[in-house]
């Protein structure tokens, strides 16, 4: 208890507390979107590689006001990601002096894994999902019956496709993460989420469903990995288990 007692304030002081945490991280966010919205545009040009890699040269916007807040939107998204590690640092700062000090060995792991785990999904949808699923879409241009059909994207609605396949992903790529919180914190067990593995398997071809088009091919690319990294967590949870169980038998018994 004394690693508690020793940071007991009270609760006007964690208030004060709070609120300059929350400055900081609104802060960071901010100076990253002035720097994000300074690169908007090559941050943009990143992202519409793929379509045109796709062989789509062309994108279009309709509304005079468009194109402006699609650099608004990509600059605000850009600097969530980069103000990540600080509004985290910040969160840290303000709930560790609330924690025991096995719980902070505890979390610090999966602090670190957070921004890792989503920038592996995000690649992942940005190298190979995305790809595949405009190859598919793109596929359906060519002539109808003496009609040519072709594919004009507007600007804010391919920023609304990468982001859905960005942020689905990288949120998805925290499965581990949120299982084996879920363990620590014991909502649940290694018992009861290996009964519910068929579940998972389902449930993970229902978010690839939602979060990808209704190609096949893209579905697989998201629900195959959900369903490795249920696994993985499952390996990791019984790791835990057992270095719990080897830290008890480890403990001096007290008279």
């Amino acid at each position: 208890m004394n690693d508690i007692d020793d940071s007991r304030a009270p609760l006007l002081d964690h208030l004060l507390e709070l609120r300059r945490r929350l400055l900081m991280a609104f802060a960071a966010l901010a100076v990253a979107f002035g720097i994000c919205l300074y690169f908007a545009r090559p941050i943009f040009a990143f992202l519409v590689q793929p379509l045109l890699r796709a062989g789509q040269g062309k994108l279009i916007y309709t509304q005079i006001f468009e194109a402006f807040f699609v650099e608004i939107k990509v600059a605000f998204f850009a600097a969530m990601m980069l103000a990540f590690p600080v509004i985290a640092n910040q969160i840290w700062q303000f709930v560790a002096p609330g924690l025991y000090k096995n719980e902070k060995r505890a979390l610090l792991p999966f602090l670190f894994a957070t921004p890792i785990l989503f920038l592996a999904g995000a690649s992942m949808a940005y190298y190979v999902a995305i790809p595949v699923a405009l190859h598919f879409l793109l596929g359906f241009q060519g002539n109808l019956g003496g009609v040519q059909q072709e594919a004009l994207p507007a600007v804010g609605n391919y920023l609304s496709f990468v982001m859905q396949f960005l942020f689905g992903f990288g949120l998805s790529f925290l499965l581990p993460v949120l299982l084996m919180l879920l363990e620590r914190a014991g909502i649940v067990t290694r018992r009861q989420l290996v009964g519910a593995r068929r579940y998972a398997i389902v449930g993970a071809f229902a978010i690839a469903a939602v979060l990808t088009p209704p190609d096949v091919g893209s579905q697989l690319l998201l629900a195959v990995p959900l369903v490795i990294l249920y696994e993985l967590a499952l390996i990791g949870i019984w790791f835990t288990e057992r270095r719990r169980k080897t830290g008890d038998e480890e403990k001096p018994e007290t008279v």
